[in-house]
């Protein structure tokens, strides 16, 4: 596979270096090969990165570490799950308030790291008394999430956002059934009473990268898996900034994204899914922090468990699914917890 691409390396054309990388000066010496060892050392890393995931993604975790579970333990919503902005890891499966959440929005319990974002978006609202009966809440790509059914139940007064329809199918978000087109494709019987849900809900289109000014006075705002899906690295974190503009004094911006576990450095910053790194969550809490707004402390601590060491590879599992390969990078899911500062 190397060989095949290294033949590539050198068209009678040269192209740009690398991405986001102007070429050389052409009239250097030795301009040509100057951008060949460009272009190569680019390209074999790539190929490095990918094959030592491939290798990482070689030891599946026994059977019976994961099939059938995690437990279901009976418990409630817990005070202080969370009180960082933290990533996925194997442990908060195993939690009381986990089961509980997951049988809230009619999820089976398994490894997944999807579901711990609804769970984290949750609990987090939850430990800080965001959810209640008159409450108004904003939800974000909600795609085909439980989340707005179950908010409603509750007596939350919630609006659904998405994308319109025909950028949903550019995205091909529409044939992978994670876009709602509409208030009733967000219905969920089982979760909330039709007359309930009614009352409680609306939807509307809207671009996350131009929040419509009507959209505010919110309790609290709600995003899972979305703002990576912007455009670059920066679109995603002015995204969290401007959505705190939706919010009433004191309310609450709950985000979930793709966090880069393998470097503080490389990454993929455009595109269609872009991989945060830790130095761009703290440069949004940075940014944030100076106009007043409160940023939970971050928490990149890897997990521990056998779950956590396990790297899947695409074609995806729908277990065990914590940690992935993606784009060469060993990614997992961070949730971000912002309160916008007081009057």
């Amino acid at each position: 596979m190397i060989r095949k691409r290294l033949r590539n390396l050198f068209p009678r054309e040269l192209p740009p270096v690398a991405p986001g990388l102007p070429p050389p000066d052409p009239t250097l010496p030795l301009y040509e090969r100057m951008v060949g060892l460009e272009r190569m050392s680019h390209a074999i890393f790539a190929e490095l990165a990918e094959v030592k995931l491939m290798l990482a993604a070689s030891t599946r975790p026994a059977p019976d570490l994961w099939r059938g579970k995690p437990t279901r333990i009976p418990g409630e919503p817990a005070t202080r799950a969370f009180p960082k902005s933290t990533i996925c890891r194997q442990d908060s499966f195993e939690q009381p308030y986990f089961a509980y959440w997951t049988a809230k929005i009619g999820e089976g319990l398994r490894y997944h790291r999807k579901i711990w974002e609804f769970v984290f978006i949750l609990q987090a609202l939850w430990e800080r008394g965001a959810i209640r009966p008159g409450a108004r809440g904003l939800g974000f790509g909600v795609g085909s999430e439980s989340l707005p059914a179950w908010f409603a139940s509750q007596g939350v007064k919630i609006t659904a956002t998405d994308v319109e329809a025909d950028q949903a199918a550019d995205a091909g978000w529409i044939a992978s059934n994670q876009h709602a087109a509409s208030k009733a494709a967000l219905a969920r019987p089982h979760l909330c009473p039709p007359d309930i849900f009614e009352a409680n809900v609306e939807f509307q289109p809207c671009d996350m990268n131009a929040i419509p000014a009507e959209l505010n006075g919110y309790d609290f705002c709600w995003s899972a898996c979305a703002f990576e899906h912007l455009g670059s690295i920066e679109a995603g974190l002015t995204f969290v900034e401007r959505s705190l503009d939706t919010l009433k004094p004191g309310g609450w911006a709950i985000h979930t994204t793709e966090y880069n576990m393998s470097s503080n450095d490389r990454t993929v910053e455009v595109g269609g899914t872009v991989l945060f790194r830790q130095r761009d969550f703290l440069e949004l809490k940075r940014r944030l922090e100076a106009q007043g707004h409160k940023v939970a402390a971050f928490d990149f601590t890897p997990g521990e468990g056998e779950i956590d060491r396990y790297l899947d590879i695409a074609p995806y599992r729908s277990e065990p699914h914590l940690v992935l390969a993606l784009w060469g990078h060993q990614t997992t899911s961070i949730g971000v917890i912002v309160q916008k500062k007081p009057d």
